[in-house]
């Protein structure tokens, strides 16, 4: 659905992206992690022929994204990290507008279903808007038509946690229905919760590309062993093993690799009982950015 060739985009000396290698495959969700000036935006931009690379290039639907923009964008629908409306508009006016340029792809029933569905009055003024119904204006926008490719820049921004989870059910439903989603954010647990994979940009490159459930279990592991005696403080600790909590004959550790290794340490000590705990996207991303990152221009 989506690939980029050594893609790279240099602002004057800033690098934006560099040399990316991204596959997002039909049907399937794809999270694109990143804090804030990674290169996610960057990204996103190019595929829709809004910026041009330094070098490389991308296809969507197969067709090259310079040569074909504009029939790339009739299948795609975009939402924007940076929203802009038109605030003498009523919203109902303004998704008419949009309805009409795409070619009237969604009925007004279904739009207003869908303005129903995430609690937005489209009657009013976009000028009277609070930031999260300016959003909300975006996603109704984004959704209608059910378009192939959704690609969303932080879709859930200024909106509260009930609508938030109706957004997640919207891309849900749209994998449901063979569609493919192209979600950046750096918002973790909402990457977690609704992904299929995740590729983690830093510094304008890829460093991983994984199923969701495969990176939380790779990465790292966390387990707590209960002993007949009592290691030693220190015993574990490696460059790739941390021990962060210790209480009477129980310790807790961070293991990042050699996993067999500490356990066979461990059986000196009579091992009683070993607890594994899950550790989430979040405490997995920050082993990437750990050093910090993501300081490059977006």
């Amino acid at each position: 659905m989506i690939q980029t060739h050594a893609l790279t985009v240099y602002y004057g000396s800033h690098r934006g992206i560099d040399n990316l290698e991204m596959a997002v495959e039909p049907g399937e969700i794809y999270g694109f992690l990143g804090p804030n000036g990674a290169g996610k935006t960057t990204t996103l931009r190019v595929l829709l022929d809004i910026i041009r690379p330094t070098s490389g290039g991308a296809t969507v639907f197969g067709l090259d994204c310079q040569k074909e923009g504009v029939a790339i964008r009739r299948r795609v629908s975009y939402l924007p990290g940076e929203l802009s409306l038109y605030p003498q508009l009523r919203a109902s006016q303004f998704l008419r507008v949009i309805n009409d340029v795409r070619g009237r792809t969604a009925d007004p029933a279904e739009i207003d279903r869908l303005c129903q569905y995430v609690e937005l009055d489209p009657s009013r003024q976009m000028r009277t808007y609070s930031r999260g119904n300016k959003q909300k204006v975006g996603i109704v926008a984004a959704f209608m038509g059910q378009p192939e490719l959704l690609i969303l820049d932080e879709p859930t921004s200024g909106l509260d946690p009930l609508i938030q989870e109706r957004v997640h059910d919207l891309v849900r439903r749209a994998r449901t229905d063979g569609r493919t989603v192209l979600l950046s954010s750096h918002i973790l647990s909402e990457v977690q919760e609704v992904c299929d994979r995740v590729g983690i940009i830093r510094d304008g490159r890829l460093v991983a590309t994984e199923r969701v459930e495969d990176l939380l279990e790779s990465h790292l592991h966390r387990v707590t062993i209960r002993f007949e005696r009592t290691p030693p403080p220190g015993m574990f600790d490696r460059d790739a093993t941390r021990e962060i909590a210790r209480r009477d004959q129980t310790v807790t550790l961070e293991i990042r690799e050699g996993l067999n290794r500490v356990l066979a340490d461990a059986v000196q000590y009579g091992v009683l009982e070993i607890e594994t705990h899950q550790v989430s996207l979040e405490e997995v991303f920050m082993e990437y950015y750990g050093q910090g990152g993501g300081n490059d221009r977006e």
